[in-house]
């Protein structure tokens, strides 16, 4: 949706680059600090209920395209971990990392493709957050089963956590559409 503006404005690829970058700057800080707040304000049971790293993903995805919000999916979680290990309680834990990696980086991958749908009809962010919603967690499901032979987390493990997160799931399916439909609506509002 942002190369879309851009490219309305008649903006370079040295300014499309540079705002994508500060926006993706944005996604990561958003994606590590707002799971801090949510495990001071509700403890690990709460982040792992509310999934506040998933939020900035998803939302990066429809906003930056899909190249873009692989990206922030990716570098998302390991910044996390970096940053978190040097207080020592790191989050991502080391054994969930690589699984939300993955997962992440689907979400921001799949919820991306949906970036120039989005740019031409707001409501196109519900299927976009929908759908990489479901192809991230069995991305997640489906990596436990194949490792579960040499991981602490089966596929046993990772359906309660996909059980144990489903309401945050459910709330991020209707919240960040409307972000995203709100932020068209800012960006593009001199369209017509």
């Amino acid at each position: 949706m942002i190369e879309q503006v851009l490219a309305r404005r008649g903006a370079t690829l040295r300014v499309k680059v540079t705002v994508k970058s500060l926006i993706s700057l944005g996604i990561i800080v958003l994606a590590v600090a707002l799971p801090q707040l949510v495990h001071l304000a509700l403890g690990a049971e709460g982040g792992a209920q509310w999934l506040p790293m998933y939020l900035p993903i998803l939302l990066g995805g429809c906003l930056l395209g899909w190249k873009w919000g692989l990206g922030v999916g990716i570098v998302s979680p390991l910044i996390s971990f970096a940053i978190t290990s040097m207080f020592g309680s790191p989050m991502p834990a080391l054994a969930r990392l690589p699984y939300m990696v993955a997962e992440l980086a689907v979400f921001g991958a799949i919820s991306g493709l949906f970036s120039r749908s989005i740019a031409r009809n707001g409501w196109m962010a519900f299927p976009a957050v929908l759908l990489a919603q479901v192809a991230g967690r069995l991305t997640f499901l489906a990596i436990a089963a194949i490792f579960q032979g040499v991981s602490p987390i089966t596929a046993a493990v990772a359906w309660s956590q996909i059980q144990t997160g489903l309401l945050g799931m459910i709330l991020q399916a209707v919240i960040i559409p409307f972000i995203v439909m709100g932020l068209r609506l800012l960006l593009i509002k001199d369209k017509e």
